[in-house]
């Protein structure tokens, strides 16, 4: 090894200024407010004002005991159990029967992209017309197939599920084109040397695609568990958070503290929680797909 070579690979601490912006940004972006919030969480702080007092886990402590905390957060896991295998599942479905040339499959792949991008009062409202009592489309298409009104957004049963399919509708797009991107990526030649052999289709894609879409499998699940924890907008929008509290998410809890009951520390304590839930959800997801799948 020539000496120049060693002289590049040899550490400087001028090189650490290539990295000094990004290592910067990341600590005034990130790391400062999570460590400013998790200060805050500690103290009992009022929006309205800069006096605080420390209460250390106090906050912590009375979350432990609030019962409608405990509603809100088995209403956002439930939501996420719910809606994140649809999405997998249906994106998938949507993303294999669209991945193939044509016009028609552009202007599906389109349709269903479009849609994720409009603006979430948009989706309520139209939805929420849709949704309407006796008036509304879902009501006129439940009667002429003599089927009973259901009450899809006042049901203490039936909202919470109404809300998810509501929201895989509106953003099924983005998971669909991962999956399309994921598709693509599988060399054609695989294909082709499973037609030579007559393969069924159903052993082509349990043994060839899915496999293939491991690790797309994977980042769509995490991508959907990380958004669908943060629900909120479509929830405010539709139900605010009834019937009976069965829908209010634990965003949801920590807006209505913050920025109603001005209780600015409370609020923060219930976002490091859901933080630390996120985490969980995520961890287990990661360890699951590793126990499965063995190391990659």
């Amino acid at each position: 090894m020539s000496a120049a070579t060693v002289g590049l690979r040899a550490p400087r601490p001028a090189y650490a200024f290539f990295v000094l912006p990004f290592v910067a940004i990341y600590a005034l972006l990130l790391l400062w407010p999570l460590a400013k919030g998790v200060w805050i969480s500690f103290h009992d702080h009022d929006l309205l004002s800069d006096d605080s007092l420390w209460v250390g886990l106090g906050n912590y402590r009375e979350l432990l005991n609030d019962e409608v905390f405990h509603q809100v957060v088995w209403n956002t896991i439930r939501f996420v159990a719910i809606s994140t295998p649809i999405f997998v599942v249906l994106s998938l479905a949507l993303a294999l029967a669209l991945n193939r040339p044509g016009r028609l499959a552009a202007l599906l792949r389109a349709t269903f992209f479009c849609a994720s991008v409009f603006s979430v009062t948009l989706i309520t409202l139209v939805w929420k017309l849709a949704l309407m009592p006796e008036r509304g489309l879902v009501a006129q298409l439940f009667a002429a197939l003599g089927i009973p009104e259901l009450p899809l957004l006042t049901s203490d049963n039936l909202a919470l599920l109404t809300i998810a399919l509501v929201t895989v509708w509106w953003i099924i797009g983005l998971p669909m084109i991962l999956f399309l991107s994921a598709l693509q990526q599988i060399p054609s030649d695989i294909y082709e040397a499973a037609a030579l052999d007559n393969t069924p289709r159903w052993r082509v894609l349990t043994h060839i695609t899915l496999p293939s879409l491991k690790r797309a499998i994977v980042l769509v699940a995490l991508i959907e568990v990380i958004r669908e924890f943060q629900v909120f907008p479509q929830i405010m929008l539709m139900t605010n958070g009834g019937p009976n509290n069965t829908t209010r998410s634990i965003v949801q809890f920590i807006y209505e503290q913050a920025f109603m009951q001005l209780s600015l520390g409370y609020a923060t304590a219930a976002s490091q929680v859901l933080l630390a839930i996120m985490l969980v959800g995520v961890s287990a997801q990661l360890w699951l797909e590793r126990d499965k799948g063995g190391q990659r």
